[in-house]
């Protein structure tokens, strides 16, 4: 395993560094006053479609996309550190180069499932960056950690799919430029296999029966950045035939090939802001002074900083590690990493956050400074693509197979 960066791949960090100390943070408090005078606070901030606008000039544009047809064309392990990049400003930076979930999974499906007409009405405008989309698989009323409970029903009448359930925390979806939601639910409920059970449908916001009821909060956070993340009803929503992704049947096996990248580019962005963290703990340390010295002299605080580091670097090389095996060996060899980083993460990365703001005292709570929301994202994604403790259960009884 050789994770040295390539030529490529060190010539875009290069220009994503850059871009980043240029252009996003200084974006980052205009974005702030510029939502707080818009008419809505679901709009999009003006500073925003300007860094997309740059973005895309300097060639920073669709980056986590393999598919060299879409994308950039990169690997995930070169892609990793240039989302690590990204995830210091997590909720700027990754909408700006066009690299934002839930955008990123669902183009994901509609390159890999869609057929030409589908990909010309909607993954050509996520593309470019004209449009927004959402996911909406989760849903409040079942252990939605577990697919085969989806019980949102697409059912068939004639040449049509009438979709009826209802869906939380679907994000993005408060975003007026979410155009499209890819819906899954059940279209054979009785059938045999549990796992062929559910299908996926592109249903567009417009569709007579599609509900945005109201915005979910996370910690008290709206997530506007994101485009926050909605309750959808599906009241008798009729979208033609033609709208079905793949196969009918085909709706389980679309959402794990869809969740595995999701999952690593999740972790990648958590180490960058597990590094944002840092930052802002050694910055505070060196500039404040208690009992008569500064906090970075208190052997409390070098110990958090010392263990923050050391936690990152393993981290990163388990990411790293991750990323090669789904390169060399696909998605499938990678499964035991894959949940690997899915658990270590995210957990890793909230205790980081949890220092970096006790070591702000009641700045680190505060709006005055990024780590609130950051703390708010990175343990929302103990529980996002699967809570830490289903991939616990799968990665233990693919160790305990061997020894049955």
């Amino acid at each position: 395993m050789d994770f040295a960066f390539d030529a490529r791949t060190e010539e875009l960090r290069a220009r994503l560094l850059a871009f980043m100390d240029e252009y996003v943070y200084p974006a980052e408090p205009v974005a702030e006053e510029q939502r707080a005078a818009l008419a809505s606070p679901w709009d999009t901030p003006a500073v925003v479609g300007e860094l997309k606008a740059e973005a895309r000039r300097q060639g920073l544009w669709n980056l986590f996309l393999p598919d060299t047809e879409y994308g950039a064309g990169l690997t995930n392990l070169q892609y990793a550190p240039l989302a690590e990049i990204t995830g210091r400003s997590p909720h700027l930076a990754p909408t700006a180069t066009n690299c934002a979930a839930p955008d990123t999974g669902n183009m994901e499906v509609l390159a890999q499932f869609a057929d030409d007409r589908q990909k010309k009405q909607w993954l050509e405008p996520l593309l470019a960056g004209e449009i927004r989309s959402a996911f909406a698989m989760t849903e409040p009323d079942v252990a939605s950690s577990d697919a085969t409970n989806i019980t949102t029903h697409i059912e068939r009448d004639g040449d049509e799919y009438v979709v009826t359930g209802r869906k939380w925390y679907i994000s993005g979806a408060m975003n007026p430029d979410c155009k499209i939601f890819i819906v899954m639910g059940k279209t054979d409920p009785d059938g045999a296999d549990i796992r062929r059970q559910q299908s996926m449908v592109l249903v567009p916001r417009d569709t007579p029966g599609v509900t945005v009821r109201r915005a979910m909060q996370v910690f008290g956070y709206e997530d506007h950045s994101h485009g926050g993340h909605a309750e959808v009803v599906f009241d008798h929503a009729r979208v033609p035939v033609t709208n079905l992704i793949g196969e009918e049947g085909g709706g389980f096996a679309i959402a794990q090939a869809r969740l595995g990248p999701g999952r690593i580019h999740h972790c990648m962005r958590l180490i960058g802001m597990a590094e944002r963290a840092i930052e802002l703990m050694c910055r505070r340390a060196v500039s404040r002074t208690a009992f008569g010295k500064a906090l970075a002299q208190q052997g409390v605080v070098q110990n958090w900083i010392a263990d923050a580091r050391v936690t990152v670097e393993q981290l990163r090389l388990l990411v790293l590690k991750t990323a090669w095996l789904m390169d060399t060996v696909g998605n499938k060899g990678a499964h035991t990493e894959i949940q690997a980083i899915k658990i270590a993460t995210p957990r890793a990365v909230v205790g980081i956050l949890d220092r970096a703001i006790q070591l702000h005292g009641a700045g680190g709570v505060s709006q005055d400074f990024p780590l609130a929301e950051l703390y708010a994202s990175a343990r929302t994604l103990m529980l996002a693509d699967g809570p830490d403790e289903v991939h616990q259960r799968s990665l233990a009884r693919r160790e305990l197979k061997k020894y049955l």
